[in-house]
């Protein structure tokens, strides 16, 4: 199992902003597919965003316009900037690495928008 370390996430009121941050190993930023899941409870764990293969970001349909991915290779750190958060954006979000030899997860955080 690879590290993928997480940070970020708390507790904002609808329409506010949130940050999360991912660093891991260099090898796995370099080979693998990196993205953002999120799992709101008794759901399956659903994309969120992530980078194709060509690197370019592709988005869910209902977070395009408010989240943000980006990738900084010098500090091995991934980042999903959420803006405009919902009520429905509620979850645990996860970092993910999905490489040829399998996928491995950060340990979550958690995401909590009230109204």
């Amino acid at each position: 199992q690879v590290p993928l370390v997480e940070s970020g996430g708390g507790s904002v009121r609808s329409g506010g902003s949130l940050k999360l941050s991912c660093t891991g190993p260099d090898h796995i930023f370099r080979r693998c597919e990196m993205g953002w899941y999120r799992q709101a409870p008794q759901k399956d764990r659903e994309l969120v965003s992530k980078f194709s293969t060509d690197g370019t970001p592709t988005y869910q349909d209902s977070v395009k316009g408010r989240f943000t991915i980006s990738q900084d290779m010098a500090k091995l750190m991934l980042t999903l900037q959420m803006n405009s958060l919902r009520t429905e954006d509620t979850a645990m979000y996860y970092c993910g690495a999905l490489c040829a030899w399998g996928g491995f997860w950060s340990q979550g955080a958690q995401v909590t928008v009230s109204s």
